[in-house]
């Protein structure tokens, strides 16, 4: 295992040796310690299956069903989930880099030392998603995506685009934004309670506020 640090966020990740791994293409029942090239699972219905210990690169899960099941110990690299349905799974102890959820469906997924790390989540919708770890997004979009009822207290979205993302009684308390940007960001302002910001980040959130409490602003 190795550690990273996303700001205030220190993440436990694998530390994972592709020359340890079993190459296979094959999602049948699940794979341990495994190592995953280019495999095209697009479509594909998973429910109870684990992934653990194994590396994935460039795979194509778009348009896939998951539910239940979990993801441990991964390195997912470069790999598509666009418009997959993801429910009742784990993520713990994973970092996923270069990848695309856009309009991907995350409801009752549970994260714990998880980094997603240049990833695309525009349109992406989170309901129900809860941290029960660290969580760190870095350098992700995360454009006109809604997130709903999320418990995602002290995680990090740091240098990440957050123009348009709905944000609906979510828990955020303790998170870290510094560096992201919040333009046209919809949320009332409960939601921000208790949130870390920049100094450059207060604009927005002068416009956002404004539009919050119907502020009427007058130069004369």
């Amino acid at each position: 295992m190795r550690t990273t640090t996303i700001g205030d966020v220190k993440v436990l990740l694998p530390d994972l040796e592709p020359d340890d791994l079993d190459t296979t293409t094959n999602l049948d029942g699940g794979l341990t310690e495994a190592l995953v090239n280019g495999a095209a699972w697009r479509g594909s219905h998973l429910e109870d299956v684990s992934i653990r210990s194994s590396m994935i690169t460039g795979v194509d899960l778009s348009e896939s069903t998951w539910e239940a099941g979990s993801l441990f110990g991964c390195e997912i690299i470069r790999t598509d989930f666009s418009g997959a349905t993801l429910t009742g799974i784990t993520i713990e102890r994973c970092a996923i880099t270069g990848s695309r959820f856009t309009g991907t469906r995350f409801t009752d997924v549970r994260l714990k030392d998880v980094l997603f790390d240049g990833c695309r989540f525009d349109y992406a919708t989170f309901h129900r998603v809860a941290a029960a770890g660290s969580v760190a997004f870095s350098e992700c979009t995360l454009t006109n995506g809604a997130w709903s009822s999320c418990r995602l207290p002290r995680i990090a979205l740091r240098s990440c685009d957050l123009a348009g993302l709905e944000l609906d009684s979510c828990q955020l308390d303790g998170t870290d934004l510094r560096g992201s940007r919040l333009h046209d960001l919809k949320t009332p302002l409960d939601n921000l309670r208790g949130v870390t910001v920049d100094e450059d980040q207060l604009p927005d959130l002068t416009r956002l506020t404004v539009a919050a409490l119907d502020l009427t602003v007058r130069n004369e």
